[in-house]
């Protein structure tokens, strides 16, 4: 294995990790602005607020999102192992 093999593995897991991590941060990112959005509309300041519908909004998409999340790891896993049977 050389410095391109070790690149293209290591690129490849980045784009991996970016993708199966996707759903929930897009998530995330959504409900934390509007939630921002109507605490500076209704001047409510409680930081307690957010934590309960970033958890669950989080949970849900992990839970819907759990098959593709599935795929883009089996897929990463059996490309590293095709390189590995061939000898990189």
């Amino acid at each position: 294995m050389n410095e391109i093999d070790a690149l293209e593995i290591v690129q490849y897991a980045i784009w991996t990790v970016l993708l199966a991590s996707g759903p929930a941060v897009v998530v995330a990112m959504l409900v934390g602005v509007s939630i921002a959005l109507v605490q500076a509309l209704t001047q409510v300041q409680e930081i307690t607020l957010t934590f309960v519908p970033k958890i669950v909004s989080i949970l849900l998409a992990v839970a819907l999102s759990g098959p593709f999340v599935g795929a883009q790891l089996s897929t990463f896993t059996n490309v590293i192992f095709q390189r590995i049977q061939n000898g990189f």
